[in-house]
């Protein structure tokens, strides 16, 4: 591209918006922004992505949909999408937006026409559990167990309200239907047969994450150990700048990555009762949502590897 490519915004004034728009200004693009007394005006919507060369929907669901369907209208010039919902991470006519899921991945997304971005405690649990299916040390019938903590600012403006002006509890369950909206995503992606259990929970901390999955190493194939999971953990991610795989820690602070866009890999393992823990630590709203759109633009927009 001779000139700098433009992006719309579409729902910019919500969490992730608000952030993916300050974050932008680290790229060389142009924001196209359209007046907020007319930001739900198909209309002026319409005009805006028929502008752009990528748009970043920031919707809910339902009005993700919407959004895309508005974009075909237009023909040959539609722009390419990134869509923050939930509405099309496991629709296989999309590319899913996690640059290391497996090899060529960061390829498929480079030339996508159309990219989910994906979901923050998915992020966490697939990138831990996706690389131990492929290599054929987790059967992907294992009874899988999640469990996650977030801070408030996951769960949107409401949830950011209750916590800073009115203060929320210290620590809470939620879910607890195990009908979570992000257990298909993980289903899927994580390349699973089996569903896994999910038991999600908020803390009264603003922004850090901590995704955890115990294992009982004699159920997994071979006589596998936890050095060995590290192992594979980290050829998978070798070279990759924002995963890594750590040494073990006695403790772990949620909060330690906010801020940031990378995110921690450990496994935790006791050799002589033969279990160990698998734990992803990363910001909710940092690889866990803008800082991901951020790696997704990069790439489909040739700006720099992702």
């Amino acid at each position: 591209m001779t000139q700098k490519p433009v992006i719309f915004i579409d729902g910019e004034a919500g969490t992730t918006g608000l952030e993916i728009r300050e974050r932008l200004s680290a790229l060389p693009v142009t924001l196209f922004s359209i007046d907020p007394a007319r930001r739900k005006d198909p209309a002026a919507r319409k005009d805006a992505m028929a502008a752009a060369d990528l748009v970043v929907l920031c919707l809910p669901d339902d009005a993700s949909r919407e959004a895309v369907h508005m974009a075909a209208t237009l023909g040959d010039a539609a722009p390419r999408l990134l869509d923050a919902s939930t509405a099309y991470r496991t629709d296989p006519a999309w590319v899913y937006g996690f640059p290391e899921l497996a090899k060529g991945q960061d390829r498929a997304i480079a030339s996508a026409l159309r990219v989910s971005n994906p979901g923050c405690y998915p992020t966490g649990a697939i990138a831990l559990l996706r690389p131990l299916v492929d290599a054929g040390v987790l059967d992907a019938h294992y009874p899988v167990c999640i469990n996650a903590v977030s801070g408030y600012t996951g769960g949107g403006r409401s949830m950011i309200e209750a916590h800073e002006h009115e203060g929320g509890p210290a620590f809470e369950l939620y879910g607890l239907s195990l009908e979570h909206k992000h257990v298909p995503e993980i289903h899927q992606h994580a390349n699973l047969a089996r569903r896994p259990v999910f038991v999600p929970s908020v803390g009264h901390f603003a922004r850090g994450m901590i995704v955890s999955i115990p294992l009982h190493l004699d159920d997994l194939k071979g006589h596998i150990t936890g050095s060995d999971l590290h192992a594979i953990l980290h050829e998978h991610y070798a070279g990759q700048a924002h995963v890594r795989v750590m040494p073990h820690e006695p403790n772990l602070s949620a909060e330690a990555l906010a801020g940031r866009d990378n995110m921690e890999l450990r496994v935790h393992a006791s050799p002589r009762n033969r279990q160990a823990l698998l734990t992803a630590r990363l910001d909710n709203l940092g690889k866990g949502a803008s800082g991901a759109a951020l790696q997704n633009i990069s790439l489909m927009l040739g700006l720099k590897d992702g």
